[in-house]
């Protein structure tokens, strides 16, 4: 066989390696069809972060803070403190508190005629009750601005409006637990120093007290969180929302007062329907603070021989006031303050409703 024989077989096998043989049609193997992106599954919002993770977060930070635990211990060793000393001014007059309705409770509000060593429990609370508020929301916002946490936190799985109300939850329920620990710690000290236990009637118009005072506080933290929204500082808004607590609770009377004189003077020989007018106008002004809304619902829970805040009804002495019963029930009480208790909460409502629409509203660039 010569050279160019053989040159032409291998040349034809690998043709013939290389050439492939096709297939019958029924012999085809199916083309696989392109695979298809899943569709997207909307995830309900109740399964989402949402709010709940946000408050549950901002709740531990707050309950695990040194600034929960500085105020808590303030606020309780003031408490502790006043009622301490209420205690002994009721033993110096124990002969003649002796059948006196809700004796417990006056523990949290009694003062002598004479004057006490300190305050009542009343006052600290309503006077450094604000500072809790102011404490858990005056950087609740602009402070996550100023840390750049903020257009962070916004581009997760949550709504924007999940962010504020998470806040506001977690620092009410922050104040919540301080006042409950504190009210414990009092009225445990308050049972030993008097040496009587409280009736269950008591006991119920002490949880409604508690309850209003959290709404009381609340509105303070509502009024922190509006300035931590408007301003783009923690100082700033730490600053304006310490100023508005002094001016209505400090200041409140004095600027009435001169209000007053300046809308409805007093002649020089007052008539005594001119003086009540006078007196029921600086009354009226009075409650646009919180703070004298909450003094006045404090003095009807806790003490139920209060049957009215209207200073004519206490001037006036007919037949139908003499009739209202010397003691009311804690239902009777609440109808007395039942105005300003709905005042109270819609202050809180209108500053937390002002403070979520400016949220809403403002821009967040990473």
């Amino acid at each position: 066989m010569t050279g160019e024989t053989r040159a032409v077989r291998r040349q034809d096998s690998r043709g013939r390696r290389r050439k492939r043989v096709p297939t019958r049609p029924d012999q085809q193997q199916p083309r696989q069809p392109a695979e298809r992106a899943a569709p997207a599954v909307e995830v309900p919002r109740e399964l989402r972060g949402g709010w709940r993770v946000i408050a549950g977060k901002e709740f531990t930070d707050h309950i695990l803070s040194w600034r929960f635990l500085i105020l808590t211990i303030l606020v309780g060793l003031a408490a502790a403190a006043a009622v301490y000393s209420t205690a002994g001014n009721i033993k110096n007059v124990a002969s003649q508190a002796t059948g006196t309705p809700s004796l417990f409770l006056y523990l949290f509000f009694y003062q002598p005629s004479s004057g006490g060593a300190l305050p009542t429990f009343v006052f600290f609370v309503t006077l450094l009750g604000p500072l809790l508020g102011i404490a858990f929301g005056f950087d609740a916002i602009n402070g996550e601005r100023v840390e750049g946490t903020l257009p962070r936190l916004i581009s997760q799985p949550v709504h924007r409006d999940d962010i504020i109300n998470g806040k506001f939850v977690a620092g009410l329920s922050a104040i919540g637990v301080a006042f409950v620990a504190i009210a414990a710690v009092v009225a445990a000290v308050g049972i030993l120093q008097l040496g009587i236990l409280p009736a269950p009637e008591d006991v119920a118009r002490l949880i409604v007290w508690v309850i209003l005072a959290i709404a009381y506080v609340g509105v303070w933290l509502a009024l922190a969180l509006l300035c931590s929204v408007v301003f783009r500082r923690a100082a700033t808004s730490a600053i304006a929302a310490i100023s508005i607590w002094l001016l209505l609770t400090l200041f409140a009377s004095l600027l009435v007062q001169l209000i007053v004189g300046a809308i409805s003077p007093l002649p020089t020989n007052p008539s005594v329907d001119q003086q009540v007018a006078n007196v029921a106008l600086q009354q009226n002004l009075a409650r646009i603070s919180p703070t004298e809304l909450f003094t006045e619902v404090t003095q009807a829970v806790l003490n139920p021989t209060v049957q009215t805040f209207d200073i004519s009804s206490l001037l006036r002495l007919n037949t139908e006031v003499r009739a209202i019963p010397s003691v009311l029930t804690l239902d009777q009480s609440l109808l007395v303050v039942w105005p300003e208790v709905v005042a109270l909460i819609a202050v809180m409502a209108v500053l937390f409703a002002l403070a979520y629409i400016s949220f809403m509203r403002q821009e967040v660039r990473a």
